[in-house]
């Protein structure tokens, strides 16, 4: 791919030892040639808050928001809590909409995967895709990457040794790349 590209991965866990933290790392070994893969930081966004909106953006929603610009495509890396989203992932999509530039993520090519238990986070991706509609996101269908059982799949320091997730991780990464460049156009 001779077009360059600039990725941002956020993941919606603020663990140490996150698996979908550990996946955004991976999926950085396996960008197609030509894309790169920045990493937003969610643990230093504070609880969107109207009053404290009102007194000024925070400048680490400011970072974001710029991570989010520059950014050609993001991937969203969401664990699911209570068969929904994490309220760190909310939180952050929440700043990025409600303030300064609504439509910071209008038109903005996404890809949205996840780790977890028996059905990888399938719920929680599902709530994500109805919370990016309302962003006007335009969020890649396939190939989905739902890690099942992903505490298996992954070693001690957080490599993703199970070949067909990254087979379908790196698909997923080409996928979000084609679509780039073709919105580009």
């Amino acid at each position: 791919m001779a077009t360059q590209l600039r990725f941002l991965g956020i993941s919606g866990s603020l663990r140490k030892q996150s698996l979908n933290t550990a996946l955004l790392r991976n999926a950085q070994d396996l960008l197609p040639g030509g894309v790169t893969l920045e990493m937003a930081d969610l643990s230093v966004i504070p609880l969107y808050n109207g009053d404290v909106e009102a007194t000024g953006i925070p400048e680490s929603v400011l970072q974001l928001r710029r991570q989010v610009e520059q950014a050609d495509a993001v991937v969203l890396a969401t664990p699911e809590y209570n068969y929904s989203i994490p309220a760190v992932m909310k939180n952050a999509i929440d700043w990025l909409t409600r303030s300064g530039n609504p439509t910071i993520l209008s038109g903005k090519p996404v890809a949205v995967m996840g780790a977890g238990g028996g059905m990888g986070t399938s719920r929680a991706q599902y709530h994500l895709r109805q919370v990016l509609v309302y962003t006007n996101a335009l969020v890649i269908n396939k190939p989905e990457v739902f890690v099942t059982q992903a505490a298996g799949k992954f070693d001690a320091e957080g490599r993703l040794h199970d070949e067909p997730t990254r087979a379908v991780l790196a698909e997923m990464l080409a996928s979000l790349a084609d679509w780039s460049v073709r919105l580009k156009k």
